[in-house]
């Protein structure tokens, strides 16, 4: 009795497992290796006392019960034997008084059955990563990727012309899979509860640092050895600087009307190759401190029996709370456009940690994944400022509803990969610029989400961030946008010469 109040006692202390995430990422993009150091030791710390409660738990029904075969009816896994002899090695490195070199005499390496079931776990029961396209794979890898989000069937007789065009819808992504570590404190407490219960601490741990890695990169990576973010341009044209791919241009949200949703959704149902697609598997991600100062007011309205609805929006999308997205900002996308890949091979292998000790009695391992990810299309996701997101207003009565917006300028103009002249810069309207390409993708960003933008090149008006194709000599390419007010307008030309 006196061990399970000081062990509640000391759970009353530690935060829960949503803030100890949050304190990671805090401190991971801070750089702040004590505050990483110390939020995973209160995350080992909760793992544990949770694991003692759960065996607590079934232990109390089984009794002298021990055979697997009812601790698996139970909702016990059992082990393989090559997992069984696994964590036979670990309890010996981790009770060695050189655990260093117990490891590499031992060449200590974790099953993939045990690694495969991680993955599994963060495809199924992650509200993010479930919701992406995970493909499992090597470590190098190449893939052949539908480039156009739709693609029709061709008519005519079968030949090498006819060919080329169903090709022309595919690329080929080379691809190479990261390097994604996770440290494993280990204690002799844990050790001490047999393998079954070792084995749930160990993928416990894995999820959670395994999660948290993969949402950086995932949401915000540079590219540069971790993922290509979804807050990141791709494609071709983008200038990626010693392995960084750029951020896209922020579009201002400030409320989330059917108007504002429908304009942001209509940028993402037209490909970079000028082709329609249709939009499912919306994605809306968010801090979690955003969420409830700024969604969840925004998109939370009153039934008439007085419950509330939450999390209502004008077209089907799931809104995701990750710690990884800056506060004020946002993430919106298809998920099913962002890749995802797992690769199993060279992963498990265990080594001997010195840098991290979080604990006494603990012993500090690392274990490396590798993954890698990045958007199939620049068109796919699209980068929000929601700091000024404002709460959804009741109209059942004459209420003061915000102004439209006049800002009709944009943040970003791009003719392919050719150099603007003079550089781009919002108050500027005139550019001019070179090419000896036969079309080149015209992408305007506005300021603000509730403008219009309409893309001419002559007289022929192209759907914007769409390839527009050139005469030779001049071509003049107008921009004009709309504010939200409907009323205030501004016009960009680049005059484009085609040689």
């Amino acid at each position: 009795m006196k061990k399970d109040m000081l062990m509640q006692d000391v759970k009353e202390n530690v935060r829960s497992r949503e803030e100890i995430r949050q304190a990671m990422s805090d401190a991971f993009k801070a750089n702040d290796n004590d505050a990483y150091a110390k939020a995973v030791d209160e995350l080992m710390m909760h793992i544990g006392m949770d694991i003692r409660e759960e065996i607590e738990q079934k232990y109390s029904d089984l009794q002298d019960l021990s055979d697997e075969r009812a601790l698996a009816m139970r909702g016990v896994k059992p082990l393989t034997k090559e997992e069984k002899d696994f964590y036979k090695a670990l309890e010996q490195s981790v009770k060695s008084a050189k655990p260093r070199q117990a490891i590499e005499n031992g060449n200590l390496v974790m099953p993939d059955t045990t690694i495969n079931r991680v993955f599994e776990e963060l495809q199924t029961d992650h509200p993010l990563l479930r919701r992406l396209n995970f493909i499992p794979t090597g470590a190098a890898v190449k893939i052949l990727v539908n480039a156009n989000g739709y693609q029709a069937a061709q008519w005519g007789e079968l030949c090498d012309d006819i060919i080329k065009e169903a090709l022309a819808g595919f690329a080929r992504l080379d691809a190479s899979l990261y390097k994604l570590s996770a440290f494993l404190p280990v204690c002799l407490a844990m050790i001490d509860l047999g393998p079954v219960w070792l084995d749930n601490f160990v993928r416990q741990t894995l999820y959670e640092m395994f999660a948290n890695g993969m949402e950086e990169g995932f949401i915000d990576g540079d590219g540069k050895d971790k993922p290509i973010g979804m807050s990141r341009q791709v494609g071709a044209g983008v200038a990626v600087v010693d392995g960084v791919y750029p951020r896209k241009a922020e579009i201002t949200v400030n409320d989330l009307s059917t108007r504002t949703v429908g304009g942001l959704v209509s940028m993402m149902a037209v490909d970079p190759n000028g082709k329609p697609r249709r939009v499912r598997d919306l994605l809306l991600i968010v801090n979690p401190l955003d969420y409830f100062q700024r969604v969840m007011p925004a998109t939370t309205v009153m039934a008439p029996d007085g419950t509330y609805r939450n999390n209502v929006m004008p077209y089907p999308m799931d809104i995701i709370q990750s710690p990884a997205v800056p506060v004020g900002k946002a993430a919106f996308g298809i998920g099913y456009r962002y890749l995802a890949m797992l690769g199993s091979e060279k992963a498990g292998r265990i080594d001997y940690s010195d840098h991290y000790q979080f604990l006494e009695d603990n012993r500090v391992y690392k274990i490396k994944g590798y993954a890698y990810g990045l958007p199939l299309d620049n068109n796919a996701f699209l980068w929000l400022d929601i700091s000024g997101l404002e709460p959804l207003a009741y109209r059942v009565n004459v209420v003061d509803q915000r102004e439209p917006s006049t800002d009709a300028t944009l943040t970003a103009l791009r003719i392919g990969s050719k150099a603007l002249t003079p550089a781009f810069a919002p108050n500027t309207t005139s550019y001019t610029a070179a090419t000896t390409d036969a079309t080149n993708t015209v992408t305007a960003t506005p300021a603000d989400a509730g403008a219009t933008v309409e893309v001419k090149v002559g007289n022929t008006v192209i759907a914007n961030g769409t390839a527009a194709t050139w005469a030779a000599g001049s071509n003049t390419v107008t921009v004009k946008v709309t504010a939200e007010d409907g009323t205030t307008t501004k016009t960009y030309t680049v005059t484009v010469t085609k040689s």
